[in-house]
């Protein structure tokens, strides 16, 4: 099995066009790449800030809208179904999984934000994605440290696509 990208658009304040999914699912494909990961799913859905800020407090406890949320499917230390894991790879490799979990990406703070970055809406879409798309694998930028890590490592995905700043 590939990578596969389910996706859903519960917004109607920003278009998102039939060729921006396959940009992200090029991009997922990218991201697995470089992550040694051969298959997977992620289910997709873009959001207006009222539902995103609405996520993000009851999930996490922050009371205001954000660009990107992840939530995985397994969270370290846990056992969910249907996991399996390869003991001879290392790293996200090593975790194979039909489901690796959603992303919910507020279409109205990107199109804030890509006017703020001064690129385009497509680039911060893609860049929000690669983002949410490492959470689910475990990566975080709590500290400087998984801060560098992940911007290497989104940086470089989108470069690969194009999608550079």
């Amino acid at each position: 099995m590939s990578m596969q990208l389910d996706w859903s658009n519960e917004q109607a304040q920003v278009d998102i066009p039939d060729a921006w999914i396959a940009r992200l699912e090029q991009l997922m494909q990218l991201a697995a790449e470089a992550e040694g990961l051969g298959s997977g799913e992620v289910a997709l859905t873009f959001v207006d800030d009222a539902e995103i800020h609405r996520l993000n407090r009851d999930f996490r406890k922050i009371d205001r809208p954000t660009d990107v949320l992840s939530f995985a499917m397994q969270e370290e230390g846990e056992e969910e179904a249907g996991i399996v894991f390869d003991e001879e790879a290392e790293g996200a490799a090593a975790l194979v999984s039909d489901m690796l979990g959603d992303i919910i990406i507020s279409a109205e703070r990107a199109k804030a934000q890509s006017l703020e970055y001064g690129h385009s809406l497509e680039r911060e879409v893609g860049f929000l994605f690669v983002h949410g798309f490492l959470h689910l694998l475990g990566y975080d930028h709590q500290d400087e440290a998984g801060e560098q890590e992940m911007t290497a490592k989104q940086e470089a995905v989108l470069a690969k696509a194009g999608l550079s700043r």
